[in-house]
């Protein structure tokens, strides 16, 4: 059994409360369980109980056996001072405050139906991607329209989380901030982490120094990349970008460029070689100047593509790699476009929405992506082949692979709606609220 499903049977008090007693033989009422504390501390918060006719108002800690209060080290911590009910499976030994007061104990072993922990196991053991896939069809669409909502804006603010993060350590900076996101995505999940190692070691106040020479621009984010090499300089444009990049990086004090080894080229498209992706990011540096303010004002996904519309120089027109002629557009194409939406500008707009306390950029957000199309990959397709759930817009694949992420795969059964309302009891116990008896 796992501890969740404790917090599961007290959060929506699925045992019998006729006759609920402390371990020691006391009568016990439960007035409120308390609210479910997902953060450091007891598991509920703001609880009130009846113990041996003593109204109680505190915290709730629970675990499997009373034992597990030591193990867990809870004795002596300031935080669980006002633990008024240790709930557990198993009592297996008292647990005291440090004045020596004995915390009340109820083990819910005694008044559980364990039909709904063999019903919780079967739903754990399952092998299937999804646990609930044989019984996906049974649930209803108020159900899983909740738990696919939660889990878009659980990844949202997840997401968000990651870019004020990012913030701060910017120096409260959204520009820089942005210019970082948006040079991470260009790389496109392969070369994400190189390109924003990239953009931390050339900011953007020196790019934009040289915003009337995108050549200059070139030299300072392919020099520091590392991928100038000096076989490469039998192409005249990867010459000048050498010596205009030594120049640059003494005027400016640069840090050691990155090595090649860090970028990928195997497997990859031309379309999407990191040399490529570097010089249509800089065409969009040299272009748009008030990076975050026009990413905020993007309303729709043909907004984007105006905003990327931006040829890169004339070489990369011809070229995916230095020396190497191929006949192309090099401009940014509308896959890409999307994937920038989703993974740059959604995310700002709701990290902005946290900082700046501006529910309309959420909404902004969740609007961009319902006028997005899905996009095609491993989970979204496994859903629709495990239990039928077709993605339609990009809401619907952010929040399956959310659902997924950070529900099924980890088998948080009890977190997630769908899960909640297959284990919910047929008869459902009675519970007492106030001293009045009331069904649910």
């Amino acid at each position: 059994m796992q501890e969740a499903f404790l917090h599961f049977l007290w959060k929506f008090q699925y045992f019998t409360t006729t006759a609920l007693q402390t371990v020691d033989g006391r009568p016990m009422q439960v007035i409120r369980p308390g609210l479910h504390n997902t953060d450091a501390g007891p598991d509920f918060l703001q609880a009130r109980l009846v113990v041996g006719g003593v109204e109680w108002a505190g915290s709730v800690e629970m675990h499997l056996r009373s034992s597990d209060w030591a193990q867990h080290r809870h004795q002596g911590n300031p935080a669980y001072e006002n633990v008024v009910l240790h709930v557990v499976w198993e009592h297996n030994e008292p647990v005291r405050h440090p004045d020596g007061t004995e915390i009340p104990v109820v083990s819910l072993q005694s008044y559980a139906d364990l039909s709904l922990l063999h019903r919780y196991e079967e739903l754990l053991a399952n092998l299937s991607p999804v646990p609930c896939a044989a019984q996906f069809g049974e649930v209803r669409e108020i159900h899983k329209r909740q738990a696919l909502d939660n889990a878009l804006m659980s990844r949202l603010q997840q997401k968000a989380r990651e870019i004020t993060e990012l913030y701060e350590r910017n120096q409260r900076n959204w520009e820089e901030t942005a210019y970082q996101v948006l040079a991470r995505n260009f790389g496109f999940k392969i070369n994400a982490e190189p390109m924003l190692d990239l953009a931390q070691s050339v900011p953007l106040k020196i790019l934009q120094k040289h915003a009337d020479s995108p050549l200059q621009m070139e030299a300072l984010l392919f020099g520091q990349a590392g991928l100038l090499l000096p076989a490469d300089d039998t192409d005249s444009h990867a010459a000048a970008l050498r010596r205009e990049h030594r120049f640059l990086r003494h005027k400016y004090g640069l840090p050691e460029p990155l090595s090649v080894a860090q970028w990928k080229f195997l497997r990859l498209r031309p379309a999407n070689f990191p040399t490529l992706r570097l010089a249509q990011l800089t065409a969009l540096l040299h272009r748009r100047q008030r990076l975050f303010s026009s990413l905020l004002a993007l309303q729709s996904p043909a907004d984007m593509a105006r905003f990327v519309d931006v040829p890169p120089l004339e070489y990369w027109q011809n070229h995916y790699h230095f020396g190497k002629a191929s006949t192309h557009s090099g401009r940014i194409g509308t896959e890409s476009q999307y994937n920038l939406l989703v993974n740059s500008v959604v995310p700002l707009l709701a990290a902005y929405a946290e900082v700046a306390n501006e529910q309309s950029r959420i909404d902004q957000a969740v609007t961009l992506l319902e006028a997005l199309p899905a996009e095609d990959n491993k989970i979204v397709r496994m859903w629709a082949d495990e239990v039928g759930l077709t993605a339609k817009t990009a809401f619907d694949a952010q929040a399956a692979i959310g659902l997924y992420n950070h529900g099924c795969s980890q088998r948080r059964c009890l977190s997630c709606p769908i899960g909640v309302a297959l284990l919910r009891p047929a008869a459902k116990p009675e519970v007492r609220f106030e001293g009045v008896a009331k069904p649910f």
